[in-house]
């Protein structure tokens, strides 16, 4: 999986901006999980995720992050939300500068999912109802892509490493609290998975076909109040 450092870079420190600006401008505006959003906006970014797809019950965070990403990659966000959150939503994005980004489409997603196919980064708000059908229902891209499953509390269950399309397991990160990352991605795509000291080695991910050499590392950063790992790959050579 070809990575960009600068694309990774510019989409967390530009999602670091705009969700504080934001907050300031909404007392209601909440971010409970400590750079989550930044971090979903980087890999997003480095990943250059051209069609992403947000499926939610209104604007967050988490739809400036997306946002920012596509705004780095050149690519577009698709939102599916409710009608009834619409004009709140386009305001927000509005006011952050990123209306040209986002395409906002409301109804029901299990209607509007199967219009958009080899999605290369999806982003399940697990608030929705019937949200474990819905992960079912996206059409990833199987050669390099990412599936987020957010909000899952009170026992909520994400992808499980099973994927629509894909019948080997794919790599599964918990990343904070209620978040699951799953990456997917062939051996010849994505680079092997390095410890958090940079040294090659398994790490507990699987890929699909025959592993190459490594090219990359994982780094990873803790939070020291909450204990909650971060984690951003990047190439070997930084």
């Amino acid at each position: 999986m070809e990575w960009s450092v600068s694309s990774a870079t510019n989409a967390y420190l530009d999602t670091l901006k705009l969700c504080n600006d934001e907050k300031r401008r909404q007392n209601s505006w909440k971010t409970p999980e400590l750079e989550s959003n930044e971090f979903i906006s980087a890999l997003a970014a480095g990943m250059k995720a051209k069609l992403i797809v947000e499926v939610t019950s209104g604007v967050s965070p988490s739809t400036i992050a997306l946002a920012a990403a596509a705004r780095q990659t050149g690519g577009r966000l698709v939102c599916i939300l409710p009608e009834r959150v619409l004009d709140e939503s386009t305001k927000v994005i509005k006011d952050s500068g990123l209306r040209d980004m986002v395409e906002f489409k409301t109804g029901d997603p299990f209607e509007l999912l199967p219009s958009y196919e080899k999605i290369d980064f999806s982003f399940v708000d697990c608030k929705t109802e019937n949200y474990s059908r819905l992960v079912n229902v996206l059409d990833v891209n199987p050669r390099r892509s990412v599936v987020v499953a957010n909000n899952l509390v009170g026992g909520k269950k994400g992808l499980g490493g099973h994927v629509k399309g894909l019948k080997d397991k794919v790599e599964v990160r918990s990343i904070g609290k209620g978040m699951e990352v799953t990456m997917i991605g062939r051996s010849d795509d994505t680079d092997q998975k390095s410890d958090c000291s940079g040294r090659g080695g398994e790490g507990g991910g699987h890929s699909q076909g025959k592993r190459r050499g490594a090219k990359s590392k994982w780094i990873v950063k803790v939070d020291e109040e909450s204990g909650e790992e971060h984690f951003f790959r990047m190439p070997r050579s930084l």
